[in-house]
């Protein structure tokens, strides 16, 4: 909901397409430069505290937004300020809500949980930008900002109601640059946790086709706009699919086997997409690389916190955010560039063959990753430490 009142609210105060591109880079900047030192301070600190101090901080950011809406609008480099201190606050928030699930269910039921939070992302992916352009129509964009802040209160709420999450490591996490340094010297020793982050790359960057949408329902549907939102809404709509049916895959032995095999299929679907004409029969194309998806995202934070201890969670979870952030922005990217020298057709197919070269390498290069095994066996999560 929000991301369209910051796109209406600067759209409307600039009419101009590089400022409303810089609210991407308001977010991605903080996320990138900071987020790997939120990640150690989530090793360090109890993760339910510094959650909430992070999404009472999200919070304020976005009370602050609906003030500046409803009692005189700030300048447009003001709210993209705004924008980074969320982003900011995100950058903490996120890693530290990563780590719950490894400590609140059993590893038999990882997966399972996964895909759940899976459901509940697409879900709001698919509902909240309709929302916030029909709360932005009938209570301006301070409206849907104060909407926005009420439901930071209710992340907060439920994230109170946890139990205590301090940590019980041998070793307590070194502070600032060194634990970073240990984090990143764990992400390269780690064979299944690195190869599945380049795996995650590799598909993001060379494939993401997202700002191809316009170009492809200009070839496609005549650059009719209601067709537009189709493109998203095929690929959220095969993700939620694989989602309500993901027991069918959470429950295999091998996770990182499954994350290559959704990765490659999401490769393959959209370089299919790049060579059929029918537009109905691309849209299908892009189902079938939303299912992809899940399987590979799904199965890739199976195989990462699976293989992660516990005392190091906080600075993974925050590479593989940062990996979430950066690769589709860089494959936007990517793909923008090589159809304005080319075609939709030309970066769509160029990008899934790159992939599925980058992915059988890693293949050969990290067997460790398509031979890792879960635990079949019930193992009982890390007791939190009491309630409060």
């Amino acid at each position: 909901m929000t991301t369209v009142a910051v796109l209406f609210q600067v759209w409307r105060s600039t009419g101009s397409a590089a400022w409303t591109g810089a609210i991407g880079l308001a977010q991605a900047v903080p996320l990138v430069a900071f987020g790997l030192f939120a990640g150690a301070l989530a090793d360090r600190l109890d993760r339910r505290r510094f959650y909430l101090a992070c999404t009472a901080g999200q919070g304020a950011c976005s009370a602050l937004l609906a003030l500046q809406a409803l009692f005189g609008t700030f300048p447009v480099v003001g709210v993209l300020l705004v924008v980074a201190g969320q982003s900011l606050f995100g950058a903490g928030s996120g890693p530290a809500a990563r780590t719950f699930l490894p400590q609140l269910v059993r590893t038999e039921q990882l997966g399972a949980a996964i895909a759940l939070n899976r459901i509940a992302f697409q879900g709001s992916m698919m509902v909240g930008p309709a929302v916030g352009g029909l709360v932005v129509a009938a209570a301006g964009v301070g409206g849907c900002y104060l909407v926005d802040s009420l439901s930071f209160g209710v992340a907060f709420y439920g994230a109170f109601r946890l139990p205590r999450m301090a940590m019980r490591a041998v070793q307590a996490p070194r502070a600032g640059l060194r634990g970073v340094a240990d984090g990143l010297s764990y992400l390269m020793h780690a064979a299944p946790v690195r190869g599945a982050l380049l795996t995650d790359l590799a598909t993001t960057v060379l494939t993401m086709p997202v700002s191809l949408f316009p170009l492809l329902n200009a070839e496609r549907f005549g650059g009719n706009p209601r067709t537009l939102g189709l493109f998203l809404a095929a690929i959220a709509v095969g993700g939620v699919t694989a989602s309500v049916f993901s027991g069918t895959f959470t429950r295999l032995p091998r996770p990182g086997a499954v994350m290559l095999l959704g990765s490659t299929v999401w490769a393959a679907a959209l370089l299919t997409l790049g060579l059929v004409s029918n537009a109905w029969l691309g849209l299908a194309c892009l189902g079938v690389a939303g299912a992809a998806d899940t399987l590979a995202v799904v199965s890739r934070s199976t195989v990462v916190q699976l293989n992660t201890p516990n005392e190091m969670l906080g600075r993974v979870a925050a590479a593989e955010q940062i990996a979430g952030q950066a690769g589709p922005e860089l494959g936007n990217l990517r793909a923008g560039l090589t159809a304005a020298a080319t075609s939709g057709s030309v970066a769509l197919v160029s990008g899934g063959v790159l992939c599925l070269g980058a992915l059988a390498l890693i293949v050969v290069k990290t067997p460790q990753l398509r031979a890792f095994t879960r635990p079949m066996t019930t193992v009982e999560p890390p007791q939190p430490v009491g309630v409060g």
